[in-house]
């Protein structure tokens, strides 16, 4: 499908299901958020989700084929040279290749994390062993023991901010304060590179229901608010996009309206330097 819009080198199509919960629905919505996102940048297909084995290695439960798109992730980036990505999830473990190779691409990568969960256990406290609740601790440096020789320098805490997290057991709020991790002021200014990580189950389910786990209350408006200040603000060098469960194909067509208005918010003009346009 021919591009929209060049402001991103690769579209990642990334329908890794194995690290959640409640996969049922998350292949249905990671081809459907594929197919916005290609309408943005070249798409890649990252392979190795063959495996149904619910094996656990490394306290990670289906841990085979997980490794093994994480793998096939990586090898697509590297080969790419991409710059910005757009990733299409898949659940939120599939951000770690994604943050980890643009960290390594734009130094002092500022992460914004749109999301109701923390996503911050590791696999020591994780009580689910589900690897979409760890990716946090995975990109600030706990990630599985495989990962971490294949990855750089893990984020600065410093320049990771949550937006909409509120829901969390033990060792995610554990990992929290030990690191100090804060929640983004949606008026202070935001410069330098930028990666979005929006996890769809930060929005209110009665505006957006099509995920597996409805904690959210973000507004969809408010939302795009902000995706859309950080891209006139900042440099949005990243977004990526996981978690939508649809239950059939009408809600698929639903939901990536939304996708794709998130996308165009990716998309907006950058403002002239110096200037910080103000937002209510």
């Amino acid at each position: 499908m021919r591009s929209i819009d060049n402001h991103f080198d690769l579209c990642l199509a990334y329908p890794q299901w194995q690290g959640s919960g409640r996969h049922e629905n998350l292949a249905r919505g990671a081809e459907a958020a594929a197919a916005v996102c290609a309408q943005y940048a070249p798409r890649a297909q990252v392979q190795g989700g063959d495996s149904h084995s619910d094996a656990a290695a490394y306290g990670v439960r289906r841990w085979e084929a997980i490794f093994a798109q994480f793998r096939s992730a990586q090898e697509i980036l590297a080969r790419s040279g991409a710059r910005r990505v757009l990733t299409a999830g898949g659940d939120c473990a599939v951000d770690v290749a994604v943050i980890n190779y643009l960290n390594g691409m734009h130094p002092g990568l500022r992460v914004i994390w749109v999301d109701a969960h923390l996503d911050a256990n590791t696999p020591a406290t994780s009580p689910s062993g589900h690897f979409h609740g760890m990716p946090v601790s995975a990109i600030l440096g706990r990630a599985p023991e495989p990962m971490q020789p294949l990855m750089g320098a893990p984020v600065d805490p410093a320049r990771f901010h949550y937006f909409g997290a509120h829901v969390g057991d033990e060792g995610d709020w554990s990992l929290q304060r030990e690191l100090d991790l804060k929640l983004l002021d949606p008026k202070a200014p935001i410069s330098g590179p930028v990666h979005i990580h929006f996890d769809l189950d930060v929005l209110d389910p009665r505006e957006f229901p099509y995920v597996a786990y409805p904690d959210g209350k973000l507004l969809i408006n408010d939302a795009m608010a902000l995706v859309g200040r950080v891209a006139r603000d900042a440099d949005i060098v990243g977004l990526t996009v996981t978690e939508f469960a649809p239950a059939n194909d009408d809600e698929a067509r639903e939901g990536s309206k939304v996708i794709a208005r998130l996308c165009q918010a990716a998309n907006e003009p950058r403002a002239v330097p110096g200037t910080w346009p103000t937002h209510s």
